[in-house]
C-alpha cells in the first residue's frame, strides 16, 4: 500500500494540471507518458490577445466570454499558490470561509466557470455566491471598525448569516451584526432582521410607529412582531406569542413600554383619535434598496406618468390593475407605456384603484428643506387620484405647476388653502427615492418644509 501512494499522488496532480492547462486551451503532450494520451482535452477559450492572433477570425461564430469578477486581494498566505493548490484548498475547505472565498473569484478570472468550480471543489454555485457576498459584507464590517469578538462569531457558519444583511447600509450592517451576535441568530433570524430594518421607514404613520427607534435593530424587529400581532384576534395565543417576541427583542425603553402595555391589555385608542394623529404625519419618503423588489413578499404594479406631461395623462393612466389566475398575471384595464413595480408597502397597497406614480427628474421640486436635502436625483411620487379634496394642512397634494402650464408639482395643504385651492389632482401618499450605496440619508418629519 505504501508503495502505491506516490503514484496516486502524481496522477492526481497531473489531472489537476491537465484540467487547468486544457481549460486555458494549452494541451500537454509528452511521448514518454501514456497517461496524457488517455486524457480527454477540455475545450475552452482563453481571452488573450495572443490567442486571438493565432486563431482564425470567424465573424459568424460568437465565442462565450465568461464573467470575471473584479480583482479581490488574496490573503498573503495564498499569494503564491498555483491553480491546483487553490483547488485543493477549496475542495478540502482548508481554512476559514472568508479567507478562501477570494480563491473562487481568482479561479473565475483564470477562466473557470461556476459549474467547473463546483465540479472540481464540490462547492455549489449557490454556496459560491453566498460566501463571496458574505465576505464582502464582512469586509465592510471590518472597515466600520467592528470589534474582533463580533467578527469572530461569524467564522464558523457565519456566511449564511452575513449574506442576509447584504442589502443594508454599512452602518446598519454594523449594528445588525452586533444584534445578531448578542442574540445568537441563525440565517432565518438574520433574514427577518434585515427585512424589518428595510421595511421600517415605509411604516411611518402607522400606529405607535414613532415609539420605536429606527437606529436600533431590535426596535425594528420588535415593531415587525408588534405589527404581526395585529393580524390575530384579541385575545389569542398567536397574538400573545407575537407580542412576547416583540418584547424580547425591543431595545429602547419606549418600545418596551408600548409592547408591554399592549401585551397586558391596555385599551385601544379611539379610532377617530388615531385617524387624526395619522393625518398630522408628513408623507413618508423611502429610499428604495438595491434588490428590494426582487426579495419582496408582495409587490404592487402602478402606471407611471412624467411630471412634465401634465394634467391630461394623470387621468388617462389606467385605474385598475389586477392579478388573474394561479400565476398572478397582471392585467390592466387598458394599455399603458410606463409601469413601475414597488414592494407591497402599506401606503402603496392602501391606494387601491386610484393609484398613479408621477416621476420627477429633480427631487428639488418637492417641498423639503433644500439646505439639507439638496439632491439632484429623480424621485417617484405615489398619489391617490380618488382623494382630490385638500383637507389636511400638513398633508401633501399633487397640483398643477403654475410656473409651468403643463407641468405638475407637490404642495403642502396649508399653502394650497391659503391660496384658495380646495381641490387637487391627488393626495400624495409616498415618495420613493432611487437606490443608492449610501442609505444613511433618511428623511425625517422635520425635513419637510
Amino acid at each position: 500500500m505504501h508503495s502505491l501512494s506516490p503514484c496516486i499522488t502524481s496522477i492526481t496532480t497531473l489531472n489537476l494540471k491537465s484540467l487547468y492547462n486544457n481549460n486555458r486551451n494549452l494541451l500537454i503532450s509528452s511521448p514518454s507518458s501514456s497517461i496524457h494520451h488517455r486524457l480527454k482535452p477540455i475545450s475552452a477559450v482563453l481571452n488573450s490577445s495572443s490567442n486571438r492572433k493565432q486563431q482564425p477570425q470567424n465573424p459568424q461564430k460568437k465565442l462565450y466570454q465568461p464573467f470575471r469578477p473584479p480583482p479581490t486581494p488574496l490573503p498573503p498566505k495564498f499569494d503564491n499558490l498555483d491553480i491546483p493548490a487553490r483547488i485543493d484548498i477549496l475542495a478540502n475547505r482548508l481554512g476559514v470561509w472568508h479567507e478562501y472565498a477570494p480563491l473562487i473569484t481568482s479561479l473565475i478570472r483564470e477562466g473557470f466557470s461556476s459549474p467547473s468550480i463546483e465540479e472540481t471543489t464540490g462547492i455549489s454555485g449557490v454556496e459560491q455566491n453566498r460566501i463571496i457576498v458574505a465576505t464582502q459584507v464582512r469586509d465592510t464590517l471590518v472597515q466600520a471598525n467592528t470589534d474582533e469578538e463580533t467578527l469572530s462569531f461569524f467564522d464558523n457558519g457565519g456566511a449564511e448569516v452575513l449574506y442576509e444583511i447584504r442589502l443594508l447600509s454599512t452602518s446598519q450592517r454594523a449594528a445588525a451584526a452586533r444584534f445578531l451576535v448578542e442574540n445568537r441568530c441563525d440565517g432565518k433570524g438574520a433574514q427577518d432582521l434585515a427585512r424589518a430594518i428595510k421595511d421600517f421607514p415605509s411604516r411611518r404613520g402607522e400606529k405607535n410607529w414613532e415609539s420605536f427607534d429606527y437606529t436600533l435593530p431590535g426596535d425594528c424587529l420588535s415593531y415587525m412582531y408588534y405589527r404581526q400581532s395585529k393580524e390575530h384576534k384579541n385575545p389569542s395565543d398567536q397574538r400573545d406569542s407575537a407580542l412576547e417576541l416583540a418584547l424580547s427583542v425591543a431595545e429602547s425603553e419606549k418600545a418596551k413600554k408600548i409592547v408591554f402595555e399592549e401585551l397586558n391589555g391596555k385599551a385601544e385608542a379611539d379610532e377617530e383619535e388615531v385617524e387624526v394623529v395619522a393625518l398630522k404625519v408628513p408623507v413618508p419618503v423611502v429610499r428604495l434598496q438595491i434588490g428590494e423588489v426582487a426579495e419582496a413578499t408582495s409587490v404592487v404594479v402602478l402606471p407611471v406618468v412624467k411630471a412634465e406631461e401634465g394634467v391630461k395623462v394623470i387621468f388617462e393612466a389606467p385605474s385598475e390593475v389586477r392579478n388573474e389566475g394561479e400565476f398572478g398575471i397582471v392585467v390592466a384595464e387598458k394599455g399603458w407605456e410606463k409601469w413601475v413595480v414597488l414592494p407591497g408597502w402599506e401606503p402603496v397597497v392602501s391606494v387601491g384603484k386610484g393609484g398613479v406614480v408621477v416621476s420627477f427628474l429633480d427631487a428639488r421640486v418637492l417641498p423639503w428643506k433644500a439646505n439639507r436635502w439638496y439632491k439632484e436625483e429623480p424621485v417617484l411620487v405615489v398619489a391617490d387620484r380618488n382623494k382630490r379634496v385638500v383637507e389636511n394642512d400638513d398633508g401633501f397634494y399633487l397640483v398643477v405647476d403654475e410656473g409651468n402650464e403643463v407641468g405638475l408639482k407637490v404642495q403642502r395643504g396649508l399653502i394650497l388653502k391659503e391660496s384658495g385651492v380646495s381641490e387637487c389632482l391627488g393626495n400624495v401618499v409616498l415618495v420613493v427615492r432611487p437606490p443608492s450605496e449610501n442609505n444613511d440619508d433618511q428623511l425625517g418629519e422635520e425635513d419637510w418644509d
